[in-house]
């Protein structure tokens, strides 16, 4: 069997989910992404990567022509949409330690061609940083949430703003926290109502969950105006 035949490409995606093709490159060999960039190539295609080491980028043919960001381990082939228009969108972290997954999610959101804000560093061992920045947290109707440990940020986010609300539990902690396991169940218990959940860090999804509203109310505001 030849790697052409490992993968087939999803590109009518876009039509379907108002969503891109993403490549998850965890568990690929350099020759099967080489393969999959070249496929997207011929078509003239762009794609996203997503959880592609530097190691593994380091030996791709197409290393070169990668737009790669080491930090959140995505990259870019190809001609993105441009970003444009106000951020709709706040990426908040608990923690330095979080900005990894946060910072997926906003690759995930520009390459959609969607402006976001990072807010980073405002967790709740220091509730200051986040009531200092909670007003301009606010102006986004949507906001994303990282944090480890215990995650409690996402369910004081969720009481303080009238947004949808996305939590990523990142594997950030010291033991118990079980590489996110305490996280995910902290925010899958929270008291702040209406909170979506996501996987592990998986900034990737809370990403695309974020598209999915901004595509539902840009849909409503369509159906307004006719």
């Amino acid at each position: 069997m030849s790697i052409a035949e490992e993968f087939t490409l999803d590109f009518a995606r876009p039509e379907r989910i108002g969503l891109e093709e993403a490549i998850f490159c965890a568990g690929k060999s350099p020759e099967q992404i080489d393969a999959i960039l070249e496929a997207a190539r011929a078509r003239g295609a762009s794609l996203l990567l997503t959880r592609l080491d530097p190691e593994k980028r380091d030996r791709l043919d197409a290393a070169a022509r990668l737009d790669y960001c080491p930090v959140s381990r995505t990259a870019v082939f190809g001609e993105p949409p441009r970003v444009s228009g106000p951020a709709r969108v706040a990426v908040v972290a608990a923690g330095t330690s979080d900005v990894p997954v946060a910072r997926e999610a906003l690759r995930v959101l520009a390459y959609a061609g969607r402006a976001a804000s990072l807010f980073a560093d405002v967790g709740v061992a220091g509730l200051w940083r986040l009531t200092s920045r909670i007003e301009e947290i606010r102006a986004h109707p949507v906001v994303i949430v990282a944090a480890g440990m215990d995650a409690a940020l996402p369910s004081v986010v969720g009481g303080l703003v009238a947004g949808a609300v996305i939590a990523v539990p990142t594997s950030v902690g010291y033991g118990v926290a079980a590489g996110g396991r305490a996280a995910l169940d902290a925010v899958l218990a929270s008291c702040a109502p209406g909170i979506t959940v996501v996987n592990i860090d998986n900034g990737y999804g809370a990403a695309c969950a974020a598209l999915r509203l901004l595509h539902a109310a840009g849909r409503l505001a369509e159906e307004r105006e006719r």
